[in-house]
């Protein structure tokens, strides 16, 4: 019984499963632009209100290993009707049990001090990890003020360290 507890606890089979997710980056609805008529003599030169921008990265960083070797990237992309959504592409680290996204004021740190520090201070946790490969997003709360923020760690909150992590880097 004892065994079959820690079977179910650690999850130990997660390790050798993976998880691609390949997801492509999100378009938001774009406001629809109204045409000005032609009120003056130049009635052939409509005023048009300029489309919102497009996709536009805002802050980006790389995966360092942790516990766990990991590698991709990370970006904080803002859309076209000013939402934002933190991307993971290239994504490529172990699944574990309850693996999460966060983003955290911690500084990331190489080796084995920077394991365990994303939970010290100020943290978000975004979502479950949905895979622990390939390209994914996560839309970030409306509310959210990115330069509270410095990093993003892959988190195995079972064991409450870091899988990997990077710093995020205003653009």
């Amino acid at each position: 019984m004892i065994v079959v507890a820690g079977l179910v606890w650690f999850k130990p089979w997660a390790l050798w499963v993976d998880e691609t997710v390949k997801e492509a980056l999100p378009s938001a609805a774009t406001p629809t632009a109204t045409r000005a008529e032609p009120t003056g003599p130049s009635s052939s030169a409509a005023a048009t209100p300029s489309a919102p921008a497009g996709p536009t990265i805002v802050a980006q960083g790389s995966f360092i290993s942790h516990e766990h070797p990991t590698t991709g990237t990370v970006k904080i992309v803002r859309l076209a009707d000013g939402t934002h959504t933190l991307r993971l592409e290239g994504l490529d680290t172990s699944n574990g049990p309850d693996l999460r996204v966060w983003l955290s004021d911690a500084p990331v740190k190489e080796g084995k001090a920077g394991w365990d520090v994303f939970d010290d201070g100020k943290y978000v946790n975004l979502a479950k990890l949905k895979g622990n490969k390939g390209d994914q997003n996560y839309p970030l709360p409306a509310d959210l003020d990115l330069s509270a923020y410095a990093s993003v760690s892959i988190w195995c909150d079972r064991f409450d360290v870091s899988f990997g992590a990077a710093e995020i880097v205003r653009t």
